[in-house]
């Protein structure tokens, strides 16, 4: 075919003016429509779960602290402590490689695994829940896009996005959000007629200020919490619904938490966070120093029984092709062992484990060194992290968001691992 001088400048021109308009290129995508991100606040030891080595002496021979047991995955290991995970396997995706340079400060490697970017003094980046919850937002107007079972943190907020994409907090799963839930004394008639005169306030605030973008949002929050202490939203909390025998197989609080995830996706809400930080279990939780990895077998364990019932919940529903199911953590820890017989922090070299969503797994995604230490093979960084998880859920990962006027990209360049999508 010839081409004119005319029709090349055309064609110039067509492409960037659609690079001005926004358009991106086609990314892979996965079939998850809600993600279920277990949080390992502390950091978790890589060596002693998802990639064991040679068995270290606990003082001065680096090295895992437990034996390995095989896996669904040929010639994938894990920790022998993950005894119902390991058969499971097949069903997720080992990211052996995670790397990025924050080792010394918790909160601010949390900060930069939940935004996927380092702090700016000039903008305040949305968590990734926050992403999903403005991407997709919620199914239903009776639930909220996002939820987070912990305490409040600013590493989980919506930043620039508006409070209209926070979250949801729970400290306990079997009432519900505090704030959610009605007085005593509150009957339903004396309810109502507080939101009515709250509406009439707020309207005429508004109508006042009708140019106040901060105001607006905390309108649309304050309208979304009174639909959500309805029943509908409510009900979900009531895990005695639930066969006894299941909530058995879930374990204690932390594998509560994990069904009260399946039943709150199965209800319409796109990102619950699970935090499973329970220091009272081995002293220090993730954070192993000193005598806390004396009984990280506990953690553990308690992660191994909830996550494998889990995946097999979700299999039986009908979810786990629908639902992303993520564990995360802020870095990895050392091989060597600290004075006090624990390990100290490592960001070079950690793991990630991503499951269901339609995701090609049963496979193990780069290699670190004989000792944990350095990852020689594929690594993956934080933003490529990011980028992976949100086309796992059909969101561009290269699509500008704004702050104000400014274009801010969903990921801060980051590539996804191509390997797990068909």
């Amino acid at each position: 075919m010839n081409l004119t001088r005319r029709a090349v400048l055309k064609s110039a021109g067509g492409a960037l003016a659609a690079t001005a308009a926004g358009a991106t290129a086609e990314f892979p995508k996965g079939s998850a429509d809600a993600c279920i991100f277990l949080w390992l606040g502390g950091g978790a030891a890589h060596m002693d779960t998802f990639d064991p080595k040679l068995r270290g002496d606990g003082l001065k021979k680096a090295g895992s602290y437990y034996d390995a047991i095989g896996t669904a995955i040929p010639q994938v290991q894990v920790c022998e402590h993950l005894k119902q995970t390991a058969p499971l396997l097949d069903r997720c995706a080992l990211l052996r490689s995670i790397t990025h340079g924050i080792n010394s400060e918790h909160a601010a490697a949390a900060n930069l695994v939940h935004t996927g970017r380092l702090p700016s003094g000039t903008i305040q980046y949305p968590s990734v829940g926050s992403i999903v919850s403005h991407e997709l937002g919620a199914k239903s107007d009776d639930v909220p896009a996002y939820i987070v079972m912990g305490y409040p943190n600013i590493t989980r907020d919506p930043g620039f996005l508006g409070a209209k994409y926070g979250y949801v907090y729970l400290t306990q799963v079997d009432i519900g959000p505090n704030g959610l839930v009605r007085a005593p004394d509150v009957d339903a008639g004396r309810q109502d007629r507080r939101e009515t005169l709250l509406g009439t306030m707020r309207d005429g605030f508004l109508a006042r200020s009708n140019s106040d973008k901060v105001a607006q949002s905390q309108a649309d929050v304050n309208r979304q919490a009174f639909r959500l202490a309805g029943p509908k939203f409510l009900n979900v909390f009531d895990l005695n619904k639930e066969s006894s025998s299941l909530r058995e197989a879930y374990g204690g609080e932390f594998g509560q938490r994990c069904l009260l995830a399946r039943r709150l996706v199965q209800s319409g809400v796109r990102f619950v966070e699970v935090s499973f930080n329970l220091n009272f279990l081995n002293g220090s939780g993730w954070d192993t120093h000193n005598e806390g990895q004396l009984k990280q077998h506990l953690l553990i364990q308690d992660l191994d029984r909830a996550f494998a019932t889990l995946l097999l919940d979700l299999e039986k529903t009908r979810l786990l092709d629908r639902t992303l199911v993520v564990i995360a953590t802020e870095f990895g820890r050392p091989p060597e062992f600290d004075s006090g017989g624990g390990r100290g922090h490592q960001s070079d070299a950690f793991s990630m484990l991503l499951a269901g969503g339609g995701l090609r797994t049963g496979r193990a995604i780069g290699v670190t060194d004989e000792i944990g230490k350095k990852a020689v093979e594929r690594p993956i960084t934080v933003p490529d992290f990011h980028a992976t998880l949100h086309c796992a859920l059909g969101i561009d990962p290269a699509k500008n968001l704004y702050s104000g006027d400014r274009p801010v990209p969903i990921t801060d360049h980051g590539k996804p691992v191509t390997e797990l999508f068909a």
